[in-house]
């Protein structure tokens, strides 16, 4: 294959992207779009496009390569960046979600309250991942909507969740779509901390998320991989965010399965044959957040460290260590070691792995 995959955004997804397509000899290049430049790419006719971020600023560089021809999955970037096209999409689907409403100049907080109860989520229609972007109305506070929210975010109800899971899945050019295990996340302070995968227990809502995926790439013409994040009430799932990308809960799969998600993405993206990837043995990903390299991590028997080599910043990922889950022994040791080695912020996900493994 001579075609080239560009991509938009150079992040760590955009780079391990790049990694995966070495061994099918894919020549990926992530760009970065961040900064204005007027610099033009030599893209070929047959060259592909595809995105490790659902928005980037506009330049003469986003532009060539947004509206060249094979920019796969265009338009669905721009739908699901936005919270109310994405709830939007999800209702006209019938796809389960949280009861919401679009927070306009006629909103109000009484209003609010009367439809989804005393605590109500407000969320920015647009970015604030990984905690930001969010507002609580508390009826016990009578906090008031911000004036600068109104039109530029939408209202959810609170939902009692059970836990958090996500399913990464993929949608071949032919329709036809291939998912990995649920996954089982732990998010502290809106960001993910850390993912188990797969879990006997979480098999029979599988069937579940994967119609509700399904449906959801299926309506878009989605081709590639896509996230759905989900809270679970009981045996019943409602989707909380959809990434049309690699997803940060899908790293297990770098160690846990035979294909991983960015290799299955280039796969669909380049209509190379796709089957459902084979799980290897049970993984743990820790998201390692705001925190010095510390070699010491990699001579866990069971570690594969992935570092970003980024300036580290208070809340910010900097890397994260997959371990391969080969029994629970060494798995036991592995967490003990790392509770030892790691910070405060750190002791709360690493129980919450071994609580996760040792439940009957």
């Amino acid at each position: 294959m001579s075609s080239k995959v560009w991509v938009l955004g150079d992040g760590q997804l955009g780079a391990m992207l790049a990694h995966a397509g070495k061994p099918l000899a894919l020549d990926v290049r992530p760009i970065d779009i961040m900064q204005p430049t007027d610099e033009q790419l030599p893209l070929a006719t047959d060259d592909i496009i595809t995105a490790e971020r659902e928005q980037w600023p506009e330049s003469a560089l986003s532009l060539q390569l947004s509206t060249h021809h094979n920019f796969i999955n265009g338009p669905v970037f721009g739908r699901l960046a936005d919270r109310f096209t994405q709830k939007s999409l999800l209702d006209q689907l019938q796809v389960a979600t949280a009861p919401w409403e679009l927070v306009d100049n006629y909103s109000t907080s009484a209003a609010l309250h009367a439809h989804y109860g005393a605590r109500v989520l407000l969320k920015r229609r647009t970015g604030g991942y990984d905690g930001r972007g969010q507002y609580w109305l508390k009826q016990s506070e009578n906090t008031a909507i911000p004036d600068d929210w109104r039109n530029f975010a939408i209202a959810e109800q609170a939902i009692d969740f059970d836990e958090e899971v996500s399913l990464v899945g993929a949608r071949a050019q032919d329709g036809k779509c291939y998912f990995y295990p649920l996954t089982l996340n732990l998010h502290q302070d809106g960001i993910l901390m850390a993912s188990i995968a797969p879990l006997a227990r979480l098999a029979p809502l599988q069937s579940q998320a994967e119609q509700m995926l399904s449906t959801i790439m299926q309506g878009l013409d989605y081709v590639g991989v896509m996230a759905m994040e989900c809270f679970r009430l009981g045996d019943k799932l409602l989707v909380n965010e959809l990434a049309p990308r690699v997803h940060n809960s899908g790293h297990w799969t770098q160690a846990g399965c035979h294909i991983d998600q960015f290799q299955l993405h280039l796969r669909a993206l380049c209509n190379l044959p796709m089957h459902r990837p084979q799980v290897n043995f049970q993984c743990v990903m820790i998201n390692l957040i705001g925190i010095d390299r510390d070699d010491r991590w990699l001579s866990l028997p069971n570690a594969e460290l992935f570092w970003y080599n980024k300036e580290v910043r208070p809340g910010r990922k900097v890397g994260h260590l997959n371990l391969s889950v080969h029994h629970r022994v060494q798995l036991s040791d592995s967490i003990q070691q790392l509770k030892v080695w790691m910070p405060q912020q750190y002791q709360a996900p690493l129980e919450w792995v071994m609580a996760e493994f040792f439940r009957t």
